[in-house]
């Protein structure tokens, strides 16, 4: 399901023959993707990484630290043809981004504009009376895998594992979260774990 939240707006995209998430985010210049999520999603990723040149990528905290970029054809399902665009993604070795970020760099190159309308939709041209208007939640999907994803978006999973074998240890991993440490339990919540201090108020054995 797409949704409208803040300055972005996310539709679902098909990129190398398999659907993903596309933010079109207005307070973004850059087009952006997380290192862990092309490892996720595109085999081979890294051979097609060209040098960036003069990009800074910058967050509240901080800079992002950049490793290369990948151009990649996008396609926007529509009912009078599909839209197909290419932009540049910067690719950022620490972030936790959930698809590809289309910053306002292509917005204003493909002619992109967000309305917040009741009915939601974007509209693509660079020539205002032959802009196609795109329904969001018409070309958007729910991806249930995302939710997993997100979930353990800081984990380490091998890169040899197959695209049908993943979703597998994303539910298993889901079914038995309590026996991993977290945050709020750096122990697990397994019975059993729990730690129980005694102060011990008998003399020594010396004495002093």
């Amino acid at each position: 399901m797409a949704y409208i939240h803040g300055t972005a707006t996310r539709i679902t995209v098909c990129i190398e023959n398999s659907q993903h998430p596309l933010i079109i985010d207005s307070g973004a210049h850059y087009s952006i993707v997380a290192r862990v999520y092309l490892n996720y999603h595109l085999l081979n990723w890294e051979n097609r990484l060209l040098p960036t040149k003069g990009k800074n990528c910058k967050k509240a905290s901080g800079k992002m630290k950049s490793i290369g970029k990948i151009i990649k054809e996008i396609i926007i399902p529509h009912k009078k043809g599909d839209i197909r665009l290419k932009p540049e993604f910067c690719v950022l070795e620490y972030a936790h981004i959930q698809g590809f970020l289309l910053g306002t760099e292509y917005q204003r190159m493909y002619g992109i504009d967000i309305y917040n309308s009741q009915n939601r939709h974007i509209a693509i041209g660079t020539k205002t009376d032959k802009k196609c208007l795109l329904d969001i939640y018409q070309i958007s999907t729910h991806d249930p895998l995302e939710e997993l994803l997100i979930e353990y978006r800081e984990g380490q999973f091998s890169t040899t594992l197959t695209s049908k074998q993943k979703p597998g240890l994303l539910k298993i991993l889901r079914k038995n979260r309590p026996a991993f440490s977290i945050g709020e339990e750096p122990l697990g919540k397994i019975r059993g774990h729990d730690i129980k201090s005694y102060l011990n108020e008998e003399s020594p054995i010396y004495p002093c």
